[in-house]
């Protein structure tokens, strides 16, 4: 394999690295936030709706974490700027060989 290769095949990983890694924080620290919610609920009913307008900011912002993963991980696919010239290569050398 040349060095392009490497790279296409790295940024490929790092991409599933990228929003898998990404997934598992968010994914913790929501059902943190939730369980620590419904025990703030249960112990006090009457604070139930500031509760939930305060879980659902808090949601909001753990969940940018995974967001910000995801487009990390779609730059690294989509918009690379080494894949327009890896392609080109592949090209060449697809269109050289036969």
């Amino acid at each position: 394999m040349d060095s392009l290769t490497w790279i296409g095949l790295a940024s490929i990983v790092v991409a599933g690295l990228t929003i898998g890694i990404g997934a598992i924080g968010p994914a913790i620290g929501e059902g943190l936030a939730v369980s620590s919610a419904l025990s703030a609920m249960a112990q006090q009913p009457d604070e139930t709706s500031s509760i939930t307008r305060t879980l659902f900011v808090g949601l909001a912002m753990i969940e940018s974490t995974a967001i910000y993963c995801l487009v990390v991980a779609m730059i690294l696919i989509f918009a690379n700027p080494f894949w327009n010239y890896f392609i080109q290569q592949a090209a060449q050398q697809a269109g050289g060989g036969g």
